[in-house]
């Protein structure tokens, strides 16, 4: 059994959680608190990759990370290598699939939030930055810990932007769902029922501690 495409996919997904987390986290508190012009038109390009099919939201990244790119030169540039056919792209693609998930749960959650709570931190002197840290995130913290382990959920199963934008090169960038679709490809009933059930056996574990610890103090 090689263990790789599984390895590869928790290592991208970890990574891409990460990074959806903290850019969904840090926009669903703008989006939940902020009041400016184009924030309606914010969510809704945030949003995208909920609704657009998974290869449109591969080609629009193989567009802006290409290697013809302003983008692809200046990351070649600078690592030497493209972004494209690679594990960063990898990464980035699910990184940009499971944003949406982290952004819009948090948004719900921070907005639940009881102003006045905040209200009274701040007659306490507390500055903007200690109030969202200290009282609103950490009241909202069950949703947003529901957003993150929906998001790696997603990052875990992507398989349309991943394969448009980091291939499916076997032993570097073949990630669990590419590799069920080559076995299936490949005729190889048996080898992708297995890699399938590994995939759903992880992700359920995944999201099953993510729940209790969610519950963790409330």
């Amino acid at each position: 059994m090689d263990w790789f495409p599984l390895l590869l996919s928790l290592r991208v997904a970890s990574l891409a959680t990460l990074l959806a987390a903290v850019f969904g986290i840090g926009g669903a508190y703008l989006l939940a608190k902020g009041r400016f012009p184009g924030r309606g038109l914010l969510e809704a390009v945030a949003s995208l990759p909920i609704v657009l099919p998974p290869t449109v939201l591969g080609y629009y990244l193989l567009v802006v990370l290409g290697a013809r790119s302003p983008l692809g030169r200046a990351w070649e540039s600078v690592f030497g290598g493209p972004l494209v056919f690679s594990v960063s792209g990898a990464i980035v693609a699910a990184t940009i699939s499971a944003l949406p998930f982290c952004l819009r749960t948090a948004r719900a959650a921070i907005e639940q939030v009881d102003p006045r709570v905040e209200a009274a931190a701040r007659t306490l002197g507390l500055p903007e930055w200690r109030v969202a840290l200290q009282v609103t995130l950490p009241l909202a913290r069950r949703g947003v810990i529901a957003g993150v382990a929906l998001g790696f959920a997603r990052a875990l199963g992507d398989f349309g932007a991943t394969v448009m934008v980091a291939g499916n090169i076997p032993g570097r960038t073949q990630t669990m769902p590419i590799a069920v679709y080559d076995a299936v490809q490949a005729g190889d009933d048996a080898r992708a029922g297995t890699l399938a059930l590994i995939l759903a056996v992880v992700a359920v574990a995944v999201l099953l501690l993510v729940n209790r610890f969610s519950r963790v103090g409330v």
